[in-house]
């Protein structure tokens, strides 16, 4: 996120880090990256690992694809880095940027009701932070680190992800009663007439999604252990190689949940199929990329309808949204 959280105290960020045997010698230097999570630089004095740490705080009350409320969150979260941790240390996958294990063995750990820790490695590299179409030989990179973790053994705590949408609810109550006005804050009203406007042809989008799911159903392809998000923003390059970062959404799913934000064109579909055996499902590409609109602006929905104001994180959600429903 673009703006440290209000609510979260940096001295008990510090004071947390602690269960890593992490002293910093000055507060963690907020990070404004990416969306959804806050992240901070902490540099160690104790002499732990290189001394720089990459912290991730996770607000709880934004993941529900995790689970809903703020317990399934920490739940289904602590999963997630577990399954990531477990990728890397006992499946061998060095690709995996997975969180670092506290001295209780713990990859999460609560900050108040609201926010969990988890502290990766600082890794020096590069990466599109606007998630564009990766260049044709980081693609075949990418496409073998899919093909490795699609042929790993699911690790004991690989959460289930199915394509069923996480806040479904509420998208069908929206669209069955677009009467106003909405008063959560500044992109309230604007986002009613914007859902309002395009209420038919999301209709007619949610009525494709649950046909293609039940299409995909049908077909019966075996689960595999999924990113979620494999796109270019969560790809770094680095002097080692690739590396995948932000696990939370990892799952067992369909392969195509992973391969319809990485392959471009043709020769890469077979350029996968030739590495796992797997003939990529072009009814299942379409459902999980019909699947990530739809997420996205159920997401922005929730946002909007809830109290809000006017940060560059809300600037930027409504940037989104409109282009979305556009």
């Amino acid at each position: 996120m673009r703006h440290q959280p209000d609510d979260l105290d940096v001295r008990a960020l510090r004071s947390a880090l602690r269960g890593w045997g992490i002293e910093p010698e000055r507060d963690p230097a907020y990070l404004p990256v990416g969306f959804g999570d806050h992240h901070w630089h902490a540099e160690d004095a104790s002499g732990a690992g290189d001394g720089r740490w990459f912290v991730t705080v996770a607000d709880l009350t934004a993941k529900p694809y995790c689970g809903e409320g703020t317990e399934a969150a920490a739940r289904g979260l602590t999963a997630a880095m577990d399954t990531a941790a477990a990728l890397r240390a006992d499946r061998g996958l060095g690709f995996v940027l997975a969180p670092v294990r506290d001295r209780d063995g713990r990859t999460t750990v609560r900050l108040g009701e609201r926010y969990a820790l988890s502290v990766f490695p600082y890794e020096d590299g590069e990466s599109d932070p606007d998630g564009a179409p990766l260049p044709p030989d980081d693609r075949v990179r990418a496409l073998d680190a899919l093909a490795a973790l699609h042929r790993a053994e699911p690790p004991p705590r690989a959460p289930a992800a199915g394509p069923a949408l996480s806040r479904r609810g509420l998208l069908e109550e929206t669209l069955a009663d677009l009467s106003g006005p909405w008063d959560g804050g500044p992109f309230a009203e604007p986002a009613r007439a914007l859902f309002a406007a395009h209420a038919a042809s999301l209709r007619h989008r949610l009525d494709a999604f649950d046909a293609l799911a039940a299409r995909v159903a049908a077909a019966g392809a075996r689960p595999v252990v999924t990113h979620g998000e494999p796109h270019s923003a969560n790809i770094l390059r680095t002097p080692g190689g690739l590396r995948l970062a932000d696990w939370d959404t990892v799952g067992l799913a369909a392969p195509e949940r992973d391969l319809w934000q990485v392959a471009e064109t043709p020769a890469d579909l077979a350029h996968y199929a030739e590495a796992t055996g797997h003939e990529p499902d072009p009814a299942a590409l379409d459902l999980y990329r019909t699947r990530w609109d739809l997420e996205d602006m159920t997401e922005y929905l929730a946002w909007f309808r809830a109290p809000h104001t006017r940060t560059p994180d809300t600037e930027a959600g409504w940037e989104e949204l409109t282009e979305l429903l556009g």
